[in-house]
C-alpha cells in the first residue's frame, strides 16, 4: 500500500519544526528515523496531513555527556548511539540492549528518542528509559518542560507528548561506581519484538527491574534487598502483578513465566558481576 497525500516540511532549525506543530497540531507528524512511521503511513494506520522532516537538523544530533546524564538529541539514529565511544562505560544497560534493537539496517536509520515516543511496551530503549529514571525534554510554541519516564510514558503507544510538542532529547543518568546492570530478552527471531525483556540494576543490596512486553508499558520494580530464598517468591508476585494477556505471540501463561526466570537470571547477573561503571 502506499501513504495517503501529505505535505512534507524540511525544518531548517528548531524553531522551525516547533512553529509547524504548532499550525497543524495533530494533523502533524514528526520525521526523524521513519522506522516505526513509514509502515504505519504505507498501511494507513495514521493519516496525517504534514510531515515535519527533523532529520536534518545538525543541533539534534549530537550525544552530550552532560556530568551526571547523557543527553541524546532527536536525530541520533540507535547505530550512532551504539558507536559513541562512552556508551559502555556511561550507560551500560543500554549499550547491552541496542543489539537487540530490530537490525543493523534500521538502527541506522531509527532514532533513540524516535523509539522511545513511540511507545511500544516491548521496545528495548523506552525499557532502558524506565529502569535507568530518565527524562524527556519536550519542546513547543508553549515553551519548554521536561517530562520523568514514568509521566511520560502512559501506555501502548501513548505518551505526555502533546501534538505540539517535539521531543528533543532523551536525558538518561550515567552509571555510579559500584552500580552493576543487565538485559535479557526473549524474542522468536533476532530483531523481532521482544515478547518479554527485562533489564536489572544493582546498587549495593538494592536491586532495580524493568520489565517490557508484558504491561502495556515498561514497568519497574525496586526491592532493597532480595536474599537468595526471597528472589523465586518476589519474581512470582510480579509476574501476577504485571497482568499479561494471550496474543499471537505467547500466552500469558508463557509471559508470566518468561518474567520469573528473566528476572532471576538478571537479577542474578548484577549480583555476580554484570555490566558496570
Amino acid at each position: 500500500m502506499k501513504p495517503a497525500p501529505f505535505d512534507y516540511v524540511r525544518a531548517e532549525c528548531l524553531e522551525e519544526a516547533v512553529a509547524a506543530l504548532a499550525e497543524h497540531g495533530d494533523e502533524a507528524r514528526i520525521l526523524a528515523g521513519g522506522q516505526s512511521l513509514m509502515p504505519m503511513l504505507n498501511m494507513r494506520l495514521v493519516r496525517p496531513e504534514v510531515l515535519v522532516d527533523i532529520g536534518g537538523l545538525p543541533d539534534l544530533a549530537q550525544i552530550e555527556d552532560e556530568g551526571e546524564t547523557v543527553a541524546i538529541g532527536a536525530a541520533v539514529t540507535q547505530g550512532g548511539l551504539a558507536d559513541w565511544p562512552g556508551l559502555a562505560s556511561a550507560l551500560p544497560v543500554v549499550a547491552a540492549a541496542l543489539p537487540h534493537v530490530g537490525h543493523f539496517q534500521t538502527r541506522n536509520r531509527g532514532t533513540v528518542c524516535g523509539s522511545i515516543c513511540h511507545a511500544d511496551p516491548s521496545s528495548e530503549l523506552p525499557l532502558c528509559l524506565a529502569l535507568l529514571g530518565g527524562e524527556v525534554d519536550l519542546h513547543s510554541a508553549r515553551g519548554v518542560r521536561t517530562v520523568p519516564a514514568d509521566e511520560f510514558q502512559q501506555g501502548v503507544l501513548t505518551t505526555a507528548k502533546e501534538p505540539d510538542e517535539l521531543a528533543v532529547r532523551a536525558r538518561l543518568p550515567k552509571a555510579r561506581q559500584g552500580e552493576r546492570f543487565a538485559f535479557l530478552e526473549f524474542q522468536h527471531r533476532h530483531g523481532d519484538f521482544a515478547v518479554v525483556a527485562v533489564a536489572a540494576k544493582r546498587s549495593g543490596d538494592a536491586v532495580s527491574l524493568a520489565v517490557g512486553g508484558v504491561a502495556d508499558r515498561p514497568e519497574v520494580c525496586r526491592w532493597d534487598a532480595l536474599p537468595g530464598d526471597a528472589l523465586d517468591d518476589a519474581l512470582n508476585d510480579l509476574a501476577w502483578a504485571l497482568g499479561g494477556s494471550d496474543d499471537i505471540h505467547a500466552t500469558a501463561r508463557h509471559r508470566r513465566q518468561l518474567v520469573r526466570h528473566l528476572g532471576k537470571q538478571a537479577i542474578e547477573a548484577t549480583a555476580a558481576g554484570g555490566a558496570g561503571a
